[in-house]
């Protein structure tokens, strides 16, 4: 039993003696101080890359709210006029929304295409004065070529910014790789030096790839995330426009030709 107790004792004083050495090599931030310059600008990059993603997707994610909010609040006042003059007059008030845009491409060019050129219409003569012609639209396919015109300047707009998430989700990877490689050569380097293949001598080097490879992670996953989410948004605006280009063209059709 004495021998029990003493093997006991040994055994708890080998682990109490093991314990602080696991603390050091699982501080982040220690490594990352004690790391090569490279591992470290890489580190930066990495960081940099991940704070302007984050920037885009809370700014898109905002924006798109918006276009959500004033897109269904504009479409109901749409819906709801009998006059294209009436929805005009509250196009200020909501302009996050690409329907907006459209929608005052085709009102231009609606309102070009009617504007008649003034012609005396008085009495001549023993001929009665005539009403004056009713306004026509000359051209559906002008009419149809603005407001697919407008629909790609929208486009344009809710994709500003989103390709970078693309670039940040595709890049960041290998920027990891660059720096898990390096830590890995570190690592290589520390062994040669030494002649010791001795965990303690390769542990900082493996660490050193393990955090670069990490940050890649990090900023690559939300980037390729929200990207896809942001592109479907983009998506299914595009086809919004294209069915309210559509009940433009038919309005347009129906009342003026």
């Amino acid at each position: 039993m004495r021998n029990f107790h003493l093997y006991a004792l040994a055994l708890l004083q080998a682990q109490g003696a093991r314990a602080p050495e696991a603390g050091p090599g699982g501080d982040v931030v220690e490594l990352v101080v004690r790391a090569t310059r490279l591992s470290q600008a890489v580190l930066v990059i990495l960081i940099l890359f991940s704070i302007a993603s984050w920037a885009v997707i809370l700014f898109k994610l905002w924006q798109f709210r918006g276009v959500e909010r004033h897109t269904s609040r504009f479409l109901d006042v749409f819906r709801r006029s009998t006059k294209f003059s009436e929805v005009q007059s509250v196009c200020k008030s909501l302009g996050h929304s690409p329907l907006v845009g459209v929608f005052q491409a085709g009102y231009i060019e609606l309102n070009t295409q009617l504007r008649q050129p003034e012609i005396s219409n008085g009495p001549v003569g023993n001929r009665p004065a005539t009403p004056p012609p009713r306004p026509t639209l000359k051209s559906v396919e002008a009419l149809d070529r603005a407001l697919l015109r407008a629909s790609a300047v929208e486009v344009n707009k809710l994709e500003h910014h989103v390709p970078f998430l693309a670039t940040t989700a595709s890049i960041t990877p290998f920027i990891g790789l660059f720096g898990t490689v390096w830590g890995i050569m570190s690592a290589f380097q520390g062994i040669g030096e030494t002649g010791s293949t001795s965990l303690a001598v390769v542990a900082p080097g493996i660490a050193e790839a393990l955090i670069a490879t990490a940050a890649g992670l990090f900023a690559a996953i939300p980037a390729v995330y929200f990207y896809n989410h942001l592109t479907n948004k983009v998506k299914l605006y595009a086809s919004a426009m294209e069915d309210f280009s559509l009940e433009f063209l038919n309005i347009a059709e129906r009342n003026f030709t």
